[in-house]
Parts: C-alpha cells; sequence; structure tokens
C-alpha cells in the first residue's frame, strides 16, 4: 500500500516536485474534470524543462465553448506561457482554429517544444498499459498516417499493426469528485476517461476532490479508483 498524505492546501501537495520530471494531467476535454487548482500550483512552483501527458491541451481557448469570457483560460498553455515545458505528449495539442495562436503552438512553431500527437483512444491505451505492466501492445490506429513514423511494424494474422509502448510518468494530477481519507476515488462523468487510468500509470498520484469523506462512507462498489494508487490528497480551503 502507498502512504497517503492529505495536504490542506494545492501549494504544500506539489511543493517537493523538481525539474524535469514527467507529468500526467487528467481531464478530457476542457475544465471539465481537469486538476485545474493543482495545475495553479505547479504554474507557480515554476520547475523546468517538464514532460506533459493528456489528453488535450489549449482547448479551453476556443471560442464558443464558453470560457473565453475568463481573465485566464486554465488548461496546458499556462505552462507554455511560464516557459516550463520541453515536451508535450497529447492527442490535441492546439485548436482547430484560434487567432492569435495560442502559446502551446507558438512554442512548437519556434522550436521550443517538442509535441507528439497520439491518437486519442491510443493514447488512453498507452497510459493504461503502463499502468498495468504491459510494455507494448500493437494497434492498427494510425497506420498510412505520419503517426506511424519510425514505429515498429508487425503482420499479424495477415494483418499490418503498429507496435506502441506503455507511457508511465513521475507524477500524476487528477481530478476526483469524491475521495475518501483512506484514498478511494469516484468521477464524474467523462472524468473517468483519462483521470482513472492516468492514477495507475504514476509515481506519484496526486488528487484534486470536490469532496472528501470519512473512510468507510464510499459504497464499495462505486469505487472507480481504489486507494492502492493513491499518493495524495487535497482538502483545501482556498
Amino acid at each position: 500500500m502507498k502512504e497517503l498524505k492529505i495536504f490542506d492546501s494545492y501549494k504544500d501537495a506539489v511543493k517537493d516536485l523538481k525539474n524535469g520530471i514527467s507529468i500526467m494531467i487528467g481531464g478530457f476535454g476542457g475544465e471539465g474534470g481537469q486538476p485545474t487548482n493543482l495545475m495553479l500550483a505547479l504554474r507557480n512552483l515554476n520547475i523546468k524543462q517538464l514532460t506533459l501527458i493528456g489528453n488535450v491541451a489549449g482547448i479551453s481557448m476556443v471560442t464558443g465553448y464558453g470560457w473565453t469570457n475568463k481573465k485566464e483560460a486554465i488548461d496546458q498553455s499556462i505552462f507554455f506561457k511560464n516557459k516550463q515545458v520541453r515536451k508535450i505528449i497529447c492527442s490535441f495539442p492546439v485548436p482547430a482554429q484560434q487567432n492569435p495562436i495560442s502559446e502551446i503552438e507558438k512554442a512548437w512553431k519556434n522550436k521550443e517544444t517538442i509535441v507528439e500527437v497520439i491518437p486519442q483512444g491510443t493514447l488512453a491505451e498507452k497510459i493504461r498499459a503502463g499502468g498495468s505492466g504491459i510494455p507494448a501492445f500493437y494497434t492498427k490506429t494510425g497506420l498510412g498516417t505520419i503517426v506511424e513514423k519510425n514505429k515498429e511494424k508487425k503482420i499479424i494474422n495477415g494483418k499490418k499493426y503498429l507496435l506502441e509502448h506503455a507511457l508511465q510518468a513521475d507524477v500524476a494530477l487528477i481530478k476526483a469528485e469524491i475521495a475518501d481519507e483512506f484514498g478511494n476515488l469516484i468521477y464524474k462523468g467523462t472524468s473517468r476517461n483519462f483521470n482513472a487510468v492516468m492514477a495507475s500509470a504514476a509515481n506519484i498520484t496526486i488528487v484534486e476532490s470536490e469532496i472528501i469523506l470519512e473512510t468507510g462512507e464510499i459504497d464499495p462498489h462505486h469505487i472507480h479508483t481504489p486507494a492502492i494508487y493513491i499518493n495524495r490528497i487535497v482538502k483545501s480551503n482556498e
């Protein structure tokens, strides 16, 4: 069982993270299911040379999504604006249309950051494999596209497949709707898509939860992520 610590502030939950680490960031699209407060704490920590892994980046700045009236769009762009990112691995690095271009696209075009684009389902499976001890798997997704560049190919039962390697990270920042003080989690809606698989694929998993209950208050049949994968939970009054 991993040791679990419950923190009273987002700042304290991330304060020991170092330059050069890899970080998975949960969420499916935009700010729903995204650990926004942990992300802001990480930005404010100002560590550099990060490798970010997540489904989307820059998507909450898309006109018409309902977030454009905010003073600050909270997505992975905040780390690029702060010059913290060496590489990002994701499915949607920039919106389809945006003027002016995002901080991520600026860094990409200026060759300040490496951007690796992976199909959404493949990305989820790479992370799931990383948390399950599966080193690699074959898939047809990406054949005949830029995705297959420099990847091993194999014929299986007369069909061609690409070899995809598992993904793991030093740290995962994830968002739960409900946690208990033992570390069991429940997610809401599409939050289950990436938060759940990331929880098991990192050396340290840090959770931002809307509600924290006492141990035993969550019905075991309703648990989405068991406590064994969780290291830190933020119980914040901020």
